[in-house]
């Protein structure tokens, strides 16, 4: 969930994305529908356990679009909303839905255990994986994914929320990254950058 300070910092794009990603736009440029950062220099893979236990690499993917998202499993509207947006993209992208992988990783490890991120994940796509990072892991892989995610105390030790970046990171068969998607950009926007980019635009 998203509180008003940080929407700001989502809005804020050039932040993230400055003028050398947005420049050369030639007749040949897709025209996707997120923003374009081929070339961006952060974001580059992981390695972490999924939610059975095994570790995964973004190479593990090759050949397939990758969306990266992060968010965590009491999440009362950005996530389960983005998993099923994910689930509508696999079916609109019809015989090469199964080139969609889908990758949640958890902001929120102490609570998302592997059971739980097993179970969530089963609620939208058994094909769709989830990362958990060890608390230790954590802060780096925030800080080269440039993404905010802070925990906002609640009524007990345990009722806590987590704020946390909304975008999605799309990249393209070769593992590179490609694109950035806004929250609320919609199922049909999302499917529609996925086939440029199964095309190998």
């Amino acid at each position: 969930m998203i509180k008003r300070s940080f929407l700001g910092v989502i809005m804020a794009l050039p932040w993230l994305v400055g003028g050398p990603l947005l420049s050369g736009c030639g007749a040949d440029k897709p025209s996707f529908r997120g923003v374009d950062m081929t070339g961006a220099d952060y974001a580059k893979g992981w390695q972490l356990a999924d939610q059975h236990g095994a570790i995964r690499t973004l190479q593990d993917f090759s050949g397939k679009v990758v969306v990266v998202f992060f968010g965590f499993t009491q999440c009362p509207d950005v996530c389960p909303t983005t998993l099923q947006e994910l689930g509508e993209v696999k079916r609109l992208l019809g015989s090469d839905g199964e080139r969609l992988q889908a990758v949640f990783i958890t902001v929120d490890p102490d609570r998302d255990t592997p059971e739980l991120l097993k179970a969530y994940m089963g609620n939208f796509d058994p094909a769709f994986v989830a990362l958990r990072p060890t608390p230790e892991q954590l802060p780096a892989l925030l800080k080269d994914f440039k993404i905010y995610a802070k925990k906002v105390a609640g009524p007990t030790a345990t009722s806590y929320s987590m704020d946390h970046s909304a975008q999605s990171y799309l990249y393209d068969p070769k593992g590179r990254l490609r694109l950035y998607s806004r929250y609320g950009s919609g199922p049909q926007a999302l499917a529609d950058d996925v086939r440029l980019l199964l095309q190998g635009r």
